[in-house]
């Protein structure tokens, strides 16, 4: 059985289309990469499954139970969420910003949770920093702290690495692999493209709020769906530690093309 699963699900957002019969779904032990150009539907995929965006057709599914009929503590017990916006309204410490994504434990039991994901995000030395105080990206490592603590079975993570430099996105992507490792169904919307091939089990690619592409990155990726869908002219190419992606603009004839890296030079 899926961990998590959108079926046949239609959505609209100021009476826009945002998702238009769009079915995915995600096992216990896969990262799946949902990628796609501005606008194809991805936040609102992952806020659907979250059940902040309500359908207009189709099921979305957590556990195989209906997300809409569901209590919010079952909701929660099942996924955890980590949206976009980073903002945190209180300059609260970061283990106790952490430990609110264990509500349901008793409070130390939360702290000790929340010290480890910590730990496990390299936020550690943060721990009793107020959020306020902290970059952009240290706010990012704490958030994303906070959603690993719940140890839901299924993990709904929405631009986890939008702004992160480049070390920092591959260590958020190293730890949601882990996680799907351990067992967790992983659903991570990404822009990159090289990080989806490098990391994800599956890709979907969304374009104009369906489904365009379902599968192993490489073969999702495929050049027709990048020129289709992300107006690319491009191919793969076999690099050192994961798949290139060369491409230029379709609309420039399709020149060289430039080899896009998937982590720093070392």
């Amino acid at each position: 059985m899926s961990a998590l699963a959108l079926v046949r699900a239609s959505a609209t957002l100021g009476g826009r289309p945002v998702l238009d019969g769009v079915d995915l779904a995600a096992a216990p032990g896969e990262l799946v990469a949902l990628v796609g150009p501005n606008g194809a539907g991805k936040s609102s995929a992952v806020r659907a499954l979250a059940g902040l965006l309500p359908l207009t057709g189709g099921q979305a599914r957590l556990g195989g139970e209906d997300v809409a009929r569901m209590p919010v503590r079952r909701r929660a017990e099942l996924a955890a969420y980590l949206p976009q916006e980073r903002r945190i309204a209180w300059n609260l410490p970061a283990i106790e910003v952490a430990a609110l994504g264990a509500p349901f434990l008793a409070s130390g039991e939360a702290l000790a949770r929340a010290r480890a994901t910590l730990d496990e995000v390299e936020a550690g030395h943060l721990a009793d920093r107020g959020v306020a105080e902290m970059s952009g990206g240290e706010r990012a490592r704490v958030l994303l702290a906070r959603a690993l603590a719940a140890e839901a079975a299924a993990l709904l993570v929405d631009e986890p690495i939008a702004g992160l430099d480049p070390e920092a996105q591959l260590m958020v992507l190293e730890r949601l692999k882990a996680r799907a490792g351990r067992g967790q169904a992983v659903l991570v919307s990404l822009h990159d493209l090289a990080l989806a091939a490098r990391y994800a089990d599956r890709a979907v690619v969304l374009h104009e709020g369906r489904v365009a592409a379902d599968g192993p990155p490489v073969e999702a990726l495929s050049p027709d769906v990048l020129r289709r869908v992300f107006g690319l002219t491009a191919r793969w190419v076999d690099g050192p530690q994961g798949p290139l992606l060369a491409s230029s603009r379709y609309s420039d004839g399709g020149g060289g093309g430039v080899v896009r890296p998937v982590s720093p030079l070392e």
